[in-house]
């Protein structure tokens, strides 16, 4: 396929990397928020388009990983948009709770301090407890 199809064209067909992945930012339908960085391969991707849920793909475990699968913190898709190479997704998804693994309704807690190289400041509060989200 020629890239002036995939860059304007109205065919979905993402572009995995090397490993067969592509990079999925989830964002809160309702308030823009950037919750969280996930990889997906194309059976992850299937599998949401299928189920309407985000299902991701875990480098560190080398296995797919419905999010919410453990905490009960599941992602409902409302669209996906594909940049204009189609390498990388957002999922705008409906949430209940926090979606990151330590407490945070974002994974994107901390920012670098102004005029500094190396200083974080958190920028939000936890929103649960992940020690009992994760017993489930």
């Amino acid at each position: 396929m020629d890239s002036r199809n995939v860059e304007e064209g109205l065919q979905f067909t993402p572009k995995f990397d090397a490993q067969g992945l592509i990079p999925a930012i989830a964002q809160d339908a309702e308030t823009g928020e950037v919750l969280m960085f996930a990889w997906m391969n194309r059976e992850a991707l299937e599998r949401t388009i299928e189920t309407g849920r985000a299902t991701y793909f875990s480098r560190s475990r080398g296995k797919l990983w419905l999010k919410g699968e453990q905490s009960g913190h599941f992602q409902t898709v409302k669209q996906i948009l594909v940049d204009c190479d189609q390498d990388c997704l957002i999922l705008k998804v409906a949430v209940e709770e926090g979606q990151c693994h330590v407490g945070y309704k974002s994974c994107f807690y901390r920012a670098l301090q102004p005029a500094s190289k190396t200083a974080l400041a958190l920028i939000a509060q936890k929103i649960y407890d992940p020690a009992a989200a994760y017993k489930k």
